[in-house]
């Protein structure tokens, strides 16, 4: 990282950006030039990392349908699945090596997202004309083998059946930018959420001007507590990719491209030298307080019985991702906002005084408890591509 004396830093170009006074000349051609083909500035979602994206209507049967599951929602783009194919079954399986411990100590996230990849599964199956069946926690524990989905063929009068959720799925990503000023209806959050075939789990959205000052309030206070706490903001920053050399090695990892910047704002960015790790914390902060909550026009939480179980976990993250391509069918952006529960659950296995769950508590029907959050709202501009691994690379 640059020192004070060096020239701007990303960090300090974002901050200025962030409020409106950034003013940038560069000068020098060469190091310039290296910064543009270093961060792919020119061309960021024309490599290798991104074809996943493009590709992934192509590939028949089973291979097909985990072509289309590992385009779903997961925590920090770790993608915590490998899948296990036969032309009668896909087992579907958490990578243990891709579960970020710190910041998902009692693995819900990692849950949650192979329980949105599966969503995505049984789609890309139903619209290859097979006939999914789900089965959660096959041998019965917890010990990485999370589901087996049958693959039966579908009746001829029914044959391939691709949906607007299916067509949804390339272009479905997490809108980290800012939201427009028009509201949300409730007639509009209502037709977001469809719980059919999903027991046990259901959203509750706030949208009351008080209790969505106090959710503001928690994710601001929460994304803070995850950058002080030194052990969830490393693990956090092993996963971020700052350059496309990273991105094509890792394919995987948050980019500057899914921080929801402007694009003059990102195209600068990307040609001054990377942050440091505190200069990142600083910047999701700031955009957390700024961007986020204050552009949020309903918050929605995944509410369950018992957050805890692993199978209602991966049916909560079902519905989540079930809720993200809906939402992206009705031109709706969605944001998962993780850092409250990465709260709830570091205090829990640390021992810790718990400063979270009964404000988040009060903000939901008695009896039920938060599973995952997320925002949602009108975009500003599209969303942009985060890196993949091909499914060669996940699938056996």
């Amino acid at each position: 990282m640059p020192t004070p004396e060096s020239g701007l830093s990303r960090r300090r170009f974002l901050a200025r950006a962030l409020t409106g006074g950034a003013t940038i000349a560069v000068v020098g051609t060469g190091g310039l030039s290296y910064r543009v083909f270093d961060t792919a500035v020119l061309d960021p979602h024309h490599r290798d990392a991104y074809d996943p994206w493009t590709t992934w209507r192509e590939a028949p049967g089973p291979l097909g349908a985990v072509a289309a599951a590992i385009l779903a929602a997961n925590p920090h783009n770790t993608q915590p699945w490998t899948f296990r194919v036969t032309s009668q079954v896909i087992d579907v399986h958490a990578d243990p090596a891709r579960r970020v411990v710190a910041l998902d100590p009692l693995g819900r996230e990692t849950h949650i997202g192979l329980g949105c990849a599966l969503e995505n599964l049984v789609l890309g199956a139903q619209a290859r004309g097979l006939d999914p069946t789900v089965s959660l926690l096959p041998d019965g524990s917890d010990d990485g083998w999370v589901a087996s989905v049958a693959l039966g063929r579908a009746p001829a009068a029914g044959g391939a059946r691709a949906s607007d959720l299916y067509d949804a799925i390339g272009d479905r990503h997490s809108d980290r930018g800012a939201y427009g000023d028009e509201a949300l209806t409730a007639q509009t959050l209502s037709l977001l959420v469809d719980t059919a075939g999903l027991p046990g789990v259901e959203v509750h959205w706030i949208t009351e001007r008080p209790a969505m000052e106090s959710m503001s309030t928690l994710m601001i206070e929460a994304a803070t507590a995850v950058t002080e706490d030194q052990q969830q903001s490393r693990d956090g920053f092993v996963w971020f990719r700052p350059d496309d050399d990273e991105i094509q090695r890792h394919r995987d990892g948050l980019t500057l491209d899914g921080q929801g910047m402007s694009p003059a704002v990102l195209t600068i960015a990307k040609l001054i030298p990377a942050s440091s790790r505190t200069a990142g914390d600083a910047f999701w902060v700031t955009q957390t307080r700024n961007v986020h909550t204050a552009t949020a026009k309903a918050y929605g939480v995944i509410t369950v019985a018992d957050a805890g179980d692993p199978a209602t976990r991966l049916t909560g993250g079902r519905l989540l991702q079930r809720v993200h391509l809906t939402a992206t069918s009705h031109g709706v952006a969605m944001q998962h906002m993780n850092q409250i529960t990465e709260r709830i659950d570091r205090d829990a296995s640390t021992g810790s005084v718990d400063q979270f769950s009964a404000r988040l508590q009060a903000l939901l029907p008695p009896g039920t408890q938060p599973l995952a959050s997320f925002r949602v709202g009108h975009p500003v501009r599209q969303a942009r591509l985060s890196p993949r691994r091909a499914v060669d690379e996940v699938a056996t």
